[in-house]
């Protein structure tokens, strides 16, 4: 029998708790009146939510549906979800992972960041949420009551480090999770998002689903990123013979037979030079995998156009 009161912090303050790897387990979480408190989700929920909150900083491993904000003010998170809403808030600083557009309704002074966050369970725990770790619009925010000429939302900065919002857990309990926030170490790739590109040049590079996919997209990333290039997005998405044809153009038939296994996971880079630097390390370390990349400086920006046109088509947004 569940008990509603494990997977509630109601009316605390200046506490630090939370819940251990294997604790929620995918059940619903709710986070209500709390004050001063630092709060740990490690592990994986149902849906979230987290009302009259004030001046608590808050990480919630990955959520297979949505976590919404309700009336909550001077709050820092570290938050992995489906969809992800505020209404009625006030100064929230979110690194976030978000699989569909994130919604903001009648808040301000809103700040978002990409997700960069590890440990050892967290990769399983967002297979068990549905999540993927190449799905994420942390920066592609709908708000629902813009105000004219006043912006309620924008970026942290760049260089924002998540040790500096949300601290690793002081308690004996919840240091036994073994958490990093190194940003190399992140289980999520970290992306540009929605900011100023540095160059006019991308690239795209497509994986086809095998044993490999993930470890393979990462070991590019960390190749690419190591030589100064920007990962701007990433997705992971079905595609069919048709879609091909409209991304991959002159060369979908080579890539056709590939889409049966699986989704597809896409990485653009950003920086003067990346479809070369890209292409040679695709020879060079992937050279017994089909990988599709593009062409030139030309075709690249179609490319990348074609591919994310399509993606956003497909997830809805």
């Amino acid at each position: 029998q569940i008990d509603p009161k494990d997977y509630t912090f109601s009316g605390l303050k200046n506490e630090t708790v939370g819940r251990l790897p294997g604790k929620v387990a995918g059940q619903q979480f709710v986070i209500q009146d709390c004050e001063d408190c630092k709060i740990y989700i490690f592990d994986h929920s149902a849906t979230v939510t987290i009302d009259d909150c004030v001046n608590c900083q808050i990480f919630l491993g990955p959520i297979k549906g949505s976590v919404f904000f309700r009336d909550c003010k001077d709050c820092k998170c570290v938050v992995a979800c489906q969809q992800f809403r505020t209404r009625d808030c006030r100064k929230l600083e979110v690194f976030l992972c978000c699989a569909t557009q994130p919604i903001i309704e009648s808040s301000t002074g809103m700040k978002f960041g990409c997700f960069q966050y590890y440990y050892p369970e967290l990769a399983l725990q967002f297979k068990d949420a549905g999540l993927s770790i190449f799905n994420n619009t942390w920066s592609n925010i709908h708000d629902f009551t813009p105000a004219s000429g006043e912006k309620n939302w924008g970026l942290l900065p760049e260089t924002a480090v998540v040790q500096d919002y949300v601290p690793l857990p002081s308690s004996e309990e919840l240091k036994a999770v073994r958490v990093s926030t190194d940003a190399t170490k992140s289980i999520i790739p970290i992306t540009r998002g929605q900011r100023q590109k540095n160059s006019d040049e991308s690239c795209l590079a497509v994986f086809f689903a095998g044993d490999y996919t993930t470890a393979n997209a990462r070991k590019l990333i960390d190749e690419m990123t190591s030589k100064g290039f920007q990962l701007v997005q990433t997705k992971e998405v079905l595609m069919k013979a048709e879609d091909a044809h409209r991304v991959f153009q002159q060369s979908a038939l080579e890539f056709i037979p590939l889409l049966e296994k699986g989704p597809v996971v896409a990485l653009e880079f950003n920086g003067d030079g990346a479809v070369e630097q890209c292409q040679s390390t695709i020879n060079e370390v992937f050279s017994g995998t089909k990988v599709f990349v593009s062409e030139s400086k030309a075709s690249a920006s179609q490319d990348v156009d074609n591919f994310y046109n399509f993606a956003d088509m497909q997830m809805g947004m």
